[in-house]
């Protein structure tokens, strides 16, 4: 098989396509549509072909994914391939030129909320393991496709699932699925996130009496924390990217003549390794400690932390991103490493000690906004990179 993928691939892309389209017209929205039609689109193809496959649940019984698994016959690590089937919400369906759902194709691009994150590549994950099925008596460990429906939601319940199973095999690597060809996402910036509650006397807006009200308060961290200077922002770290902080939310107060008592404020600091999450904490409870010392209240300001994940990244000559990065030059394309921005599920692995490659696919356009659509041309392509860079590792 290893001889002839490009023309495997190929063969493969009308009945990916296929799949894709299926799966984009099953609506699949995080945390506002029922995940059941879209993963049932997927184990109706999975069980006419004989593949293996389970329902992956959480801890309150909720449905988060599907997992299949292909063991090979020889002694080896076990490798995955990763792509979520939930979705980003619509937003304004009016501002789109095509139904959303619609999950058609025109001038070569598939269209449609999911087309290119990421159910396009769970599609194609699941042809390459069924065509590692026949050969899998020589491979080496094992192959598992991870098909999560709560990755839009930032919960990853179905690698959290996954990672928890007892009957799955640890995987040793992790390739992710998100679009873009021009890159391999080795990496990426990890994140501490805290919800923020500040405290004031409440009043009469019309009163007599100065109350420096919860609003003012709120307004004067977020001063605070805007003009901090973290660490590294200037560039020096030994890491692509800057810490960065940013105030996401803002609630508090009702009409017009109460001065609240309350607001509530959200955080997210992207971290890198010389600004880890620890870092990130204190830097926010100080700027918290000099607000209530500055403008006393009646109850200290609190500091919630929400979550926190590490940053990571991979070297070329690391698993699995080198046998991604050097498949993709033997397929004839030019493919650059990248360390990106936001976070992922690599980051998630990464706290796991698993290492993780988050992105590599076809060109895409509208991706969580208006219009999404995936570009097919590039599809035989980037099948045959993923069939080659499993075969690398899987055959010894």
């Amino acid at each position: 098989m290893s001889e002839n993928l490009q023309q495997v691939a190929k063969d493969r892309t009308a009945s990916v396509v296929e799949l894709a389209q299926e799966l984009v017209r099953r609506p699949s929205r995080a945390g506002i549509d029922g995940y059941g039609p879209v993963l049932g689109v997927l184990e109706d193809w999975l069980a006419t072909r004989g593949l293996p496959h389970r329902r992956l649940h959480d801890d309150a019984a909720a449905l988060v994914g599907l997992l299949v698994e292909i063991p090979g016959g020889q002694p080896g690590r076990w490798r995955t391939l990763d792509a979520c089937v939930d979705t980003a919400p619509y937003g304004d369906e009016s501002a789109w030129s095509f139904p959303p759902a619609c999950g058609d194709i025109v001038d070569g691009w598939l269209r449609g909320r999911g087309a290119a994150d990421s159910k396009l590549a769970a599609a194609m994950f699941c042809h390459i393991a069924a065509d590692l099925t026949p050969c899998a008596k020589t491979l080496h460990g094992g192959l598992a496709v991870l098909l999560d429906v709560d990755e839009h939601t930032g919960g990853f319940g179905g690698a959290r699932a996954y990672l928890a199973d007892p009957h799955a095999a640890r995987p040793a690597g992790v390739m992710i699925g998100y679009p873009g060809m021009d890159e391999v996402v080795v990496g990426g910036r990890g994140l501490w996130r805290a919800t923020i509650t500040v405290h004031a006397r409440s009043g009469h807006s019309g009163s007599s009496k100065t109350v420096v009200g919860a609003i003012t308060r709120a307004a004067h961290l977020v001063r605070l924390l805007d003009t901090t200077e973290l660490p590294g922002a200037k560039g020096g770290s030994g890491f692509p990217l800057p810490p960065k902080l940013s105030v996401t939310a803002f609630n508090g107060g009702q009409g017009f003549s109460v001065t609240p008592d309350r607001v509530d404020i959200n955080v997210d600091v992207r971290t890198t390794p010389g600004f880890d999450a620890h870092d990130a904490e204190a830097l926010v409870r100080k700027s918290v400690a000099e607000l209530d010392a500055e403008l006393p209240a009646p109850a200290p300001t609190e500091v919630a932390p929400v979550a926190a994940w590490p940053p990571f990244r991979l070297t070329e000559d690391e698993q699995p991103a080198a046998a991604l990065l050097h498949a993709a030059a033997e397929t004839g394309l030019t493919v650059r490493p990248k360390t990106a921005g936001p976070s992922n599920i690599g980051n998630l692995l990464a706290g796991e000690g698993i290492p993780a490659a988050a992105g590599f696919g076809v060109p895409y356009e509208g991706l969580h906004g208006i219009d999404e659509r995936a570009h097919l041309a590039g599809l035989p392509m980037v099948y045959a990179v993923y069939q080659r860079a499993v075969l690398d590792l899987l055959e010894g």
